[in-house]
């Protein structure tokens, strides 16, 4: 007991030995605990027991390379851990706790390296003409720092990559250290609360980025045509945006063939997207494509992207599936997205 008390004093909370984690509470009474690990809301939290007067435990064991969200609840109340300075933004208005694992650590690449060249990024709108939720929606484009023309490579919730997700300083270093060919970008913000209808597989959203998107990149980025080239741009988006793109490489594969799906939404409540008969019944499309989920994530969404990587397998798409130690959330797809920009666009000769 003392040296448990003598370790919370000195050491980070929660406290790690090797794989095991000892989540701690100090109280007259100890709140439910949950996260990742407990699949969130859908899940059951756990109870933390008591091992001394106000001190309450939980231990479990992840793996050591896992990076974990988690809170505690109190009724519906949720209450951060007042002993882990660690917080980071859900993206939906609450805030989380974190602990990274010992042979886990937030991705360098997300910081821009000593000298290496940066691209340029500006801030456009266009007019959703009907196609959208409101008058007009943000796009940031970005110019790599090369000569010659590149592809483009268009980014759902476009805002969030920009932002929580680091994309820009991820794909700089990327290039800079001849990991990836050279890509420019047109992150598209999403329509807040219309979000979902809008990535649930949507034409308008198409058309939007048809009509409004694909002529702003072509008017301000060094493009090479993807007409030249078969499928030669790639589009990228994790959760509901991980199923728009998809969609939108199904639907559009003579000018979208490289696919990054981070989390892909396949499966809304108890009902599966349209996506698994696009993909049993539509001809083949030869696209490439890279499938990443967290062990940690939904499991519904974890089960349907297992699904999926089945399904395009067995129809003979050029598919990689990775799964790793964390949950539903953007440091994840942070630390995650480079594997994907890597295989997607890996080093050659880009002819204009």
């Amino acid at each position: 007991m003392s040296s448990l008390i003598s370790r919370i004093q000195s050491e980070q909370i929660p406290l790690v030995d090797g794989d095991v984690v000892t989540f701690v509470w100090k109280g007259k009474n100890a709140p439910l605990l949950q996260g990742d690990f407990t699949d969130w809301e859908r899940g059951s939290p756990v109870s933390l027991e008591r091992t001394g007067h106000d001190l309450w435990v939980f231990r479990t064991s992840f793996p050591v390379d896992a990076y974990i969200e988690y809170s505690f609840m109190n009724g519906d109340k949720r209450l951060l851990d007042p002993l882990n300075p660690r917080r980071t933004p859900n993206g939906l208005g609450d805030t989380y706790n974190y602990l990274y694992m010992p042979a886990a650590s937030p991705t360098p690449l997300r910081k821009w390296g000593r000298g290496i060249p940066r691209g340029i990024v500006t801030h456009h709108k266009v007019e959703t003409s009907h196609l959208a939720a409101g008058k007009t929606r943000d796009v940031y484009l970005y110019q790599p720092a090369a000569d010659k023309p590149c592809p483009l490579l268009v980014v759902w919730d476009g805002q969030d990559f920009l932002r929580r997700g680091r994309l820009v300083q991820i794909v700089d270093n990327l290039i800079h250290q001849g990991r990836m060919s050279p890509v420019a970008m047109a992150m598209v913000a999403h329509g807040g609360s219309a979000r979902i209808p809008e990535y649930a597989c949507s034409e308008s959203t198409l058309a939007l980025l048809m009509f409004q998107i694909l002529p702003l990149a072509r008017e301000h980025l060094n493009l090479h045509e993807s007409a030249g080239s078969q499928g030669a741009y790639g589009v990228l988006g994790a959760s509901m945006g991980g199923l728009m793109a998809l969609y939108t490489a199904m639907r559009l594969p003579e000018i979208f063939g490289q696919v990054l799906c981070l989390s892909g939404g396949f499966w809304l409540g108890a009902v599966p997207s349209i996506m698994f008969d696009m993909v049993r019944k539509f001809d083949f499309r030869p696209l490439k494509i890279w499938m990443a989920t967290g062990l940690y994530d939904f499991q519904e969404l974890l089960q349907s992207n297992r699904m999926m990587y089945e399904l395009l397998r067995s129809r003979g798409y050029a598919v990689a599936y990775r799964e790793y130690p964390a949950g539903h959330n953007y440091p994840a797809w942070r630390d995650e997205v480079w594997r994907g920009l890597e295989y997607l666009f890996a080093p050659r000769d880009i002819k204009a």
